[in-house]
């Protein structure tokens, strides 16, 4: 008769084997998804899945990390959030950059559920406006006071979630209302602190602010009036119906397109910034084409209440690390530097033109603790680095400590990477990351606007 440690060690070569079993088996298909309410509540002690995907659905991590797809094909996925109880909503989008839509008569507002707990939504429902009715989607999304609050093109609604979790059955209540959808950059995604405080982005109308936009020597303009209505951060009251945006509520300013918002564990805001396009192009007796591709850098900010970070006069030069005068305002190609030495320089710094999208910083547990506390960022991915590659399409980690990026302002970790699948342009990518949120269990979510694509990414490794 076999032992107790025999018995132990018997077990240990069985679990060893189907361990190995599932996780050398493809890519399995994705579930249908259809419509319909949901039927369950997943709790948020769900066991993340055992098996993982050789392939990890197309994507690369880190040793002992593991995605799963979680959703697919939902349309242009911009942000996401995730309940306490795990479900997903996701906000899609339809504007100047997507002309597309959502099918006739349903949502762009998607919420998820994993009833399995396989790390795959089998529970799929569009709700919100719709495009027969005018609607548009959008960028922002989060939730706040178990309401669910979404961008929907010039307005911030907010709907009630339902007592057993799953899609708003609610009408939406309007927050606010007017905010400004002309020009180069409409989206307006935002971040709500605990009090119900809710910082929105007002993306710039213009690459430089120039007399005539994206145009050859072009002067700007001066003063910046664009400034008072758009490139900045804007705070409002989550818990307030009714309000009308207007150029009183600007919090922050000089911050062209700050697509990705969120708050440190201390509770400090942070914004990404998409640096200025077009230097070589528009202005190519003070810069060459290698300029052209690698200035200038795009930026992690730390957001102060009437900071000022220096758009459209001032640009960050990675390689001077610090902020130079603009060639639309006197600027030389780089070595004057004028009032930009009394703007404020960003926290962290990245390649040009990658185009963060996503910000969050990680709180949970599932993760090592070299995680914790630092912020996860997704990059778009390039259009404009001809003629050299496009670059980005991936999510990078920033280590913090004591406030500030352990590895110095302009050094960073590739974590997820391959979205685009090798072919490295904003037409063919098959994916390109724009949302990272964090789940109850300390999952990472990230959506995907190319392929409509959500993966779920635990961690099992030592």
């Amino acid at each position: 008769m076999m032992n107790e440690k025999g018995r132990r060690g018997l077990w240990a070569l069985v679990a060893t084997a189907l361990i190995a079993s599932a996780c050398s088996r493809g890519t399995e298909s994705a579930k249908s998804a259809t419509d319909t309410t949901a039927a369950s509540t997943r709790g948020a002690a769900a066991p993340a899945p055992a098996a993982c995907p050789g392939d990890n659905g197309g994507i690369t991590l880190p040793p002992g990390f593991c995605a799963t797809v979680f959703a697919d094909s939902l349309g242009h996925a911009r942000h996401l959030v995730v309940a306490p109880n795990g479900d997903v909503y996701v906000n899609t989008w339809s504007g100047s950059y997507y002309p597309d839509t959502a099918p006739p008569g349903r949502g762009f507002l998607v919420a998820l559920r994993d009833t399995s707990h396989d790390g795959r939504a089998d529970v799929i429902t569009r709700f919100g406006a719709t495009p027969d009715r005018g609607g548009h989607g959008g960028t922002g999304i989060g939730l706040h006071a178990n309401a669910l609050y979404a961008e929907e093109h010039s307005t911030i609604v907010r709907y009630a979630l339902p007592s057993g979790g799953g899609a708003p059955t609610a009408k939406a209540e309007t927050i606010l209302s007017g905010m400004p959808v002309t020009g180069d950059h409409p989206m307006h995604p935002f971040a709500i602190d605990t009090s119900g405080g809710m910082f929105i982005d007002m993306g710039s109308a213009t690459n430089s602010c120039q007399i005539k936009n994206r145009t050859l020597e072009s002067p700007g303009r001066k003063p910046c009036t664009e400034l008072e209505t758009r490139a900045g951060l804007w705070r409002y009251d989550a818990n307030k119906t009714g309000q009308t945006f207007s150029p009183r509520e600007r919090y922050a300013t000089g911050i062209r397109n700050a697509v990705g918002i969120a708050f440190a564990p201390d509770g400090q805001l942070y914004s990404t910034q998409h640096g200025r396009d077009q230097l070589f192009e528009n202005w190519p007796k003070l810069y060459n084409a290698d300029q052209g591709q690698n200035l200038p850098a795009e930026e992690l900010l730390k957001i102060v209440k009437g900071g000022d970070y220096g758009w459209p006069y001032c640009y960050f030069d990675p390689n001077q690390q610090k902020l130079v005068l603009a060639p639309e305002y006197g600027g030389d190609g780089g070595k004057a530097v004028g009032e930009c030495a009394q703007k404020l320089p960003p926290a962290a710094f990245f390649p040009a033109h990658w185009a963060p999208d996503g910000l969050l910083f990680y709180t949970g547990s599932m993760f090592p603790e070299h995680y914790r506390g630092g912020a996860f960022i997704a990059f778009h991915g390039s259009w404009n680095r001809a003629p050299g590659p496009q670059q980005g399409y991936n999510v990078v980690f920033v280590p913090f400590a004591g406030g500030t990026p352990s590895m110095g302002a302009g050094k960073f970790e590739i974590f997820a990477d391959k979205f685009a699948g090798g072919v490295m342009q904003p037409d063919q990518a098959a994916h390109r990351p724009v949302g990272v949120a964090q789940g109850p269990d300390g999952a990472l979510y990230i959506s995907d606007d190319k392929g409509g694509r959500v993966w779920r990414v635990t961690y099992g490794g030592k």
